[in-house]
């Protein structure tokens, strides 16, 4: 099914690297607001800057994918020391073939990190990279978001199938 996820955790920095070896998952494309960090804050928390240390320190190749602008992206992805693809249109196809050409791997071997079904879940499953779901960590408040939040909620996992 096109809005379901391969796997869900609770958050991203739930992943850890033996879960990667495990799957045959060589690199990740990581969603940038309400996976990496709030909606429009310039710095992820103090446990998500632990988990890209750790990932970085095993070796795991990562990059950055949002539908947000070149301004928002950029000077986020530069502080970790990642590369990142802006604009990415998700859930269509050219964020996700730019991303996955940018990390030299096959399909095969990468997987996304998102917390919306409408992008990350059905963008990946597309385009035949696999999809690992996170939550969002905060619901967000505008008018657009309520309605996006309020028609994915059909679709989200349950928090119980949600790995540890």
């Amino acid at each position: 099914m096109l809005f379901k996820p391969k796997y869900v955790f609770n958050s991203i920095a739930d992943i850890d690297p033996e879960f990667l070896r495990r799957e045959n998952i060589k690199a990740l494309i990581l969603d940038l607001d309400n996976t990496l960090t709030t909606h429009n804050n310039p710095i992820p928390n103090e446990r998500i800057t632990g988990w890209l240390e750790q990932m970085k320190a095993e070796g795991v190749p990562m990059l950055i994918m949002s539908n947000n602008h070149y301004e928002r992206v950029k000077p986020f992805s530069e502080s970790l020391g990642l590369d990142f693809v802006c604009d990415a249109g998700k859930p269509l196809g050219k964020g996700y073939r730019e991303a996955v050409e940018r990390l030299g791997l096959s399909k095969k071997e990468v997987a996304t990190v998102g917390d919306q079904i409408y992008t990350d879940v059905l963008g990946s499953n597309l385009h035949g990279i696999r999809v690992i779901f996170t939550f969002p960590m905060v619901y967000e408040t505008g008018f657009w978001f309520r309605v996006k939040r309020t028609l994915e909620k059909p679709l989200l996992p349950k928090k119980e199938r949600a790995l540890k």
